[in-house]
């Protein structure tokens, strides 16, 4: 099956936007796991007016996770699915703490979106991508010297166990709920993209790469153990 992209993706996600949170709440761990990410930022004075931008937010849980961990910050929260937007911009958010941003992470620019930030946050982003290598480029730019990245990610750990235990959890039960819902395609694509993307060492040495320095890869907890790792980076000098 060919992954969906750009255009095809974020039209995936808009028709999903609508039961998107009931589907992620019945998944065991997904917002404590996006709260645990935030933390590991380790931003001081529990966020002190950082700034932060928040790519791929979604429904505004990533978003909400940030807070969580820096309940001063001021985040700038970005995606491409106008129907994602949407449903984030509805929740409840403290006065002034975020701004929402609709536009492709790849022209964030384009966007209106200007550095630096005191960190960056991305979760279940970097495998949809057209251009990895691109995206972690400017937001390396985007970021303050010595600025922090945290990426919360589906990269398997290269284990043929966790690879069969990602395919049995999709094929047995997410694409069959989402087929009836009419969100087969997404959900298909987000098994697909999985096993299609960096296993956690590839993706560690991918950031690497780019710039970034003193990368640490941390495990997800509970059934996604091997499944999904945050990675902690900051920006390093130059590329």
């Amino acid at each position: 099956m060919p992954l969906l992209h750009d255009q095809e993706l974020s039209a995936a996600f808009d028709h999903a936007a609508g039961t998107y949170d009931r589907f992620t709440a019945a998944n065991p761990g997904y917002r404590a796991g996006l709260r645990r990410s935030a933390r590991r930022l380790r931003l001081p004075d529990r966020g002190a007016a950082p700034r932060i931008l928040d790519l791929g937010c979604g429904t505004g849980s990533s978003t909400a996770a940030l807070l969580s961990a820096a309940p001063r910050a001021h985040v700038t929260a970005v995606d491409a699915s106008a129907g994602m937007l949407e449903r984030a911009e509805a929740k409840p958010w403290p006065p002034g703490a975020v701004e929402f941003v609709h536009g492709p992470v790849e022209k964030l620019t384009e966007a209106g979106v200007r550095g630096p930030f005191d960190a960056v946050f991305a979760a279940y982003l970097f495998r949809n991508l057209s251009d990895t290598d691109g995206v972690l480029a400017a937001v390396r730019d985007l970021l303050a010297p010595a600025g922090r990245l945290a990426v919360h990610e589906y990269t398997l750990s290269g284990a043929r166990a966790h690879r069969a235990l990602w395919t049995g959890v999709c094929r047995g039960g997410l694409v069959p709920v989402a087929s009836l819902r009419g969100d087969g395609r997404l959900y298909r694509h987000l098994w697909r993209s999985v096993l299609d993307f960096d296993d956690a060492p590839d993706f560690r040495a991918r950031l690497r790469r780019a710039g970034f320095e003193d990368v640490r890869v941390l495990p997800a907890t509970g059934w996604q153990w091997g499944i999904v790792h945050t990675f902690v980076a900051r920006r390093g000098g130059a590329a």
